[in-house]
């Protein structure tokens, strides 16, 4: 029998709040990025009359049922979903349609006892690879982690953690946070800890979008995510304006240096972005009239993003993102 946790505790879980509020305070003490007031006003009213829509699927690349394997795939998917660059060939398509076909091939593969013993070049098997995966040890080690606290916690299954929510995305993702180590996407910024949460929120998006709001993606406070603090997302967002880079900055994208993990700039990037979609979601809801969702206003810019051949986004070795 698993253990269906109490989630009372989570009931005014401070997760979303935090992210919101410790992104503001980076904004307001930032000094290598600007959000541009200007530029999202300029974003805004271009929106204001036609709010993108964007599939979720992207093209049949992820796995879908129906069902509670679904949720298990996306479980899988989002732990190990972070940091492709180091490999020039590698992408997130590749890491999706590798488990989807691993999934198709044996739907046993991401049973929890299965998670806790892959190896890397299993791993690599798995996704058909041919070489090591960036930070490979590291996506190992998060993988047995979730299938050892799956099979404790929730019976093996992943459906089970995202039933125990009762459709609320915050509790998800305070839960995910809770029991998962490796989805704890936190940093101390100017000795503040700042709070982004990007593959625990994902995961929570993903299900909704698969899911189409409903059954497994039926979440009645979806709202309250925010966008996932990526790489593409604030190379979008500064060609659109949005966010200014100091000149040293705006150096170290262009000649593709590495911006250590933890880093002024590094969390910087990040959280402006979280910051100022905010504040592009405020604004577009007030001029359409309409509520925009900020889970709607990443999957348009992250669209945009992956179909800019030529743009530049910052590179970090992390396992967050």
């Amino acid at each position: 029998m698993f253990l269906f946790l109490t989630l009372e505790r989570f009931s005014s879980s401070p997760q979303m709040e935090e992210v919101r509020a410790t992104t503001a305070w980076v904004a307001a003490h930032s000094s290598h990025v600007t959000v541009d007031s200007s530029g999202i006003e300029k974003v805004a009213e271009t929106m204001k009359d036609s709010i993108p829509k964007v599939e979720w699927d992207f093209e049949g690349i992820h796995y879908f049922d129906n069902g509670p394997l679904t949720v298990q795939y996306l479980l899988v998917l989002d732990t190990l979903n972070f940091c492709f660059w180091p490999d020039k060939d590698l992408n997130y398509d590749h890491l999706a349609m590798g488990l989807k076909a691993a999934l198709q091939n044996d739907e046993c593969a991401f049973d929890a006892d299965r998670l806790q013993n892959y190896t890397g070049p299993q791993l690599r098997e798995l996704v058909k690879w041919p070489r090591p995966l960036p930070l490979e040890d590291e996506r190992i080690r998060l993988i047995h982690e979730v299938g050892f606290e799956l099979e404790r916690s929730f019976d093996g299954k992943a459906s089970n953690l995202v039933e125990s929510c009762s459709k609320s995305a915050v509790k998800l993702v305070a839960l995910i946070t809770r029991h998962f180590p490796g989805f704890r996407d936190h940093t101390v910024y100017k000795g503040h800890q700042v709070f982004l949460y990007k593959r625990a929120q994902i995961f929570a998006a993903d299900l909704w979008g698969a899911f189409k709001g409903q059954e497994y993606g039926e979440f009645n406070d979806i709202g309250s995510i925010t966008i996932f603090a990526d790489y593409i997302v604030p190379a979008v967002l500064h060609q659109l304006g949005v966010l200014r880079y100091s000149s040293a900055l705006a150096t170290i994208i262009e000649t593709n240096s590495e911006i250590v993990s933890g880093s002024e700039e590094e969390v910087e990037l990040r959280a402006c972005s979280v910051y100022a979609v905010e504040k592009m979601r405020e604004l577009i809801s007030k001029k359409s009239g309409k509520q925009v969702l900020s889970v709607e206003l990443d999957l348009w810019l992250w669209s945009f993003g992956i179909q800019c051949p030529y743009l530049q986004h910052h590179r970090t070795l992390s396992i967050y993102y």
